[in-house]
C-alpha cells in the first residue's frame, strides 16, 4: 500500500492542470456543487464565484434552462459525427452566433475548447493564403504576453514564458509584438489608457518591412489581455492595427475565447471596439461552460476562397471527433437565448460603471500597485515580496477564498470576472473581500 498514512493519497491519480499539485493536494480545495453566483466546498463554506468559472460561466452555475436543454438533449441523441453528417440544431447555432458578429464574419467552424479554436484559426489563415495562390505567406504574428490556448500553435504565437520554455523550438516563422501597456504610464487606467497605440505597433511595421508582406499569413490577439492578468490595450489600438494588416493583406485574428458573449457588455470585442477583423475565435460563454464547446468565425471572404478554390472534395482537411457535438450545441442554444431574453449585455453596460469604480475604490490599499477595468472583467497588479514573482499574489487569491470569493491569480495579478447576471448589489460583496483580503495579507 502507498502513503497509507497521507489522508489525500487518493488524489494523487489526478494530475492537476495549471496548479502546483503537490501544494494543492496538501491542502485541497475541493467544490462539490454550484448554483447560481456561488460555489459549494466540500465542507459545506458557500465561495461566492467572482471569476465567473475560469472567464466561462457567464450566466451563473447549473441556469435552469441549460441543465434542462442537456438532458433533453442527451436523452434524445447523445452524439453525432460532424464528418459528412450533420444535425439540424449545429446549422441554427451558426446562425445565432453569426448574427451577432460584425461585418461579414458569417462562417462557423466549431471545436472543442479555446486552444482548438485558436490552432483552427491559426490553419485556416494559413490554408486561405495557399488555395488563394499566395502560399509564400506563412508567417504568423502574437504578442508578448499573449495567451492563445495550449496547443502548439497556440502556444508558438503567445507570448506567456512559461508556457513555452518546457516544449522546445515550436513553430517555425512566428514573430511577437511588444505588450501594449506600460504600468509607469497606464497604471490606475479607467478603460482604455490614452497612449500612443504607435508605441507598440510601430514594431509591426518593422517586422513586415523585415520579412516582406508577402510572407507574413496572419496577426493574432487577444483584444482584451485576459490570462496575462487582465490588460487593455490603448485607445485606437486594435483600429490602426486592423489598418496596418488590411494594408499589407495580412489577416487579423482576433482571440475571442473571454471577451465574446458579453464580457464587455457586447456580443463580442470586434463589436465593442468598432474593429471587425478577418477571424474571430471563441469559447467559454458560448454555452456558459456546461459542455466543453469552442468555435471560429471567419469572413465570407475566407469562406469562399476555400469553397471555391476547391474543384471538388473536402475544402478544409480539419476538424474533430466532438466538432458540434449534440450536447454542446443544446447548451449553447439555450445559453445564447438566456443572453437574448434576460439582455445581458445591456445589463453588463448599465453596469459597467459601477463595476469600475467598484475596482478603483482600491486604490491605495496595501500592496496594490495597479487596477485596470473594462466591461466585467478587472485587474490588480500586487506587489511582490521580496523580489519573488507571484508569491504575494498567491497568497493573496488563497486568502481571498479563505474569506469567501473565488478569483484568480497569475504572476503579480489577479483577475476579477463576475457572473454577468450580477447586480450592482450582488457585486458589493466581492469588493468588500478584496479590500479585507487587501488588509489581510502580509
Amino acid at each position: 500500500m502507498k502513503n497509507a498514512d497521507n489522508k489525500n493519497d487518493h488524489l494523487a491519480a489526478y494530475w492537476m492542470p495549471f496548479t502546483p499539485n503537490r501544494t494543492f493536494k496538501e491542502s485541497p480545495r475541493l467544490y462539490k456543487s454550484a448554483k447560481g453566483l456561488y460555489y459549494e466546498t466540500a465542507d459545506g463554506r458557500k465561495i461566492l464565484d467572482a471569476f465567473s468559472g475560469l472567464w466561462c460561466s457567464n450566466l451563473g452555475h447549473c441556469h435552469p434552462k441549460i441543465t434542462e436543454a442537456i438532458q433533453n438533449q442527451a436523452a434524445k441523441m447523445d452524439y453525432s459525427t460532424a464528418f459528412n453528417f450533420g444535425h439540424e440544431a449545429a446549422f441554427e447555432l451558426a446562425n445565432v452566433v453569426a448574427a451577432q458578429f460584425p461585418g461579414d464574419l458569417g462562417h462557423v467552424f466549431f471545436t472543442n475548447s479555446g486552444s482548438e479554436a485558436v490552432d483552427t484559426a491559426l490553419k485556416m489563415a494559413l490554408a486561405y493564403h495557399r488555395i488563394n495562390g499566395e502560399g509564400t505567406r506563412t508567417r504568423l504574428i502574437g504578442r508578448v504576453n499573449g495567451y492563445h490556448g495550449v496547443g502548439f500553435g497556440g502556444i508558438s504565437v503567445g507570448g506567456m514564458v512559461n508556457n513555452r520554455k518546457f516544449f522546445g523550438t515550436l513553430l517555425s516563422g512566428v514573430d511577437h509584438l511588444p505588450f501594449p501597456y506600460n504600468p509607469n504610464e497606464d497604471a490606475f487606467s479607467r478603460g482604455e489608457p490614452n497612449s500612443d497605440p504607435m508605441i507598440y505597433l510601430k514594431e509591426l511595421e518593422q517586422i513586415i518591412t523585415l520579412h516582406d508582406a508577402s510572407t507574413i499569413a496572419a496577426v493574432i490577439v487577444e483584444p482584451m489581455v485576459g490570462s496575462a492578468g487582465m490588460y487593455v490595450p490603448p485607445k485606437g489600438y486594435l483600429k490602426k492595427l486592423r489598418e496596418i494588416t488590411q494594408k499589407h493583406g495580412i489577416l487579423l485574428i482576433f482571440d475571442e475565447v473571454i471577451t465574446a458573449f458579453g464580457r464587455l457588455g457586447a456580443a463580442n470585442a470586434a463589436t465593442y471596439f468598432g474593429v471587425t477583423p478577418d477571424i474571430c475565435t471563441m469559447a467559454k460563454g458560448i454555452n456558459n461552460a456546461a459542455v466543453p464547446m469552442g468555435g471560429v468565425i471567419a469572413s465570407k471572404k475566407i469562406y469562399d476562397t476555400f469553397i471555391d478554390g476547391t474543384k471538388a472534395g473536402i475544402e478544409f482537411f480539419h476538424g474533430y471527433t466532438y466538432s458540434a457535438h449534440p450536447l454542446a450545441v443544446a447548451a449553447a442554444l439555450a445559453a445564447q437565448e438566456i443572453y437574448d431574453e434576460e439582455n445581458i449585455y445591456q445589463r453588463v453596460t448599465e453596469n459597467a460603471q459601477y463595476f469600475e469604480d467598484a475596482m478603483h475604490s482600491l486604490k491605495g490599499l496595501p500592496h496594490i500597485t495597479d487596477i485596470r477595468n473594462i466591461g466585467y472583467a478587472g485587474g490588480l497588479t500586487i506587489a511582490q515580496r521580496d523580489g519573488v514573482v507571484g508569491a504575494r499574489a498567491y497568497d493573496f487569491f488563497l486568502k481571498a477564498f479563505e474569506n469567501g470569493i473565488g478569483v484568480r491569480s497569475n504572476g503579480d495579478s489577479i483577475a476579477i470576472a463576475p457572473i454577468l447576471t450580477s447586480s450592482r448589489a450582488e457585486l458589493d460583496p466581492i469588493f468588500d473581500v478584496l479590500r479585507k483580503t487587501a488588509n489581510e495579507i502580509s
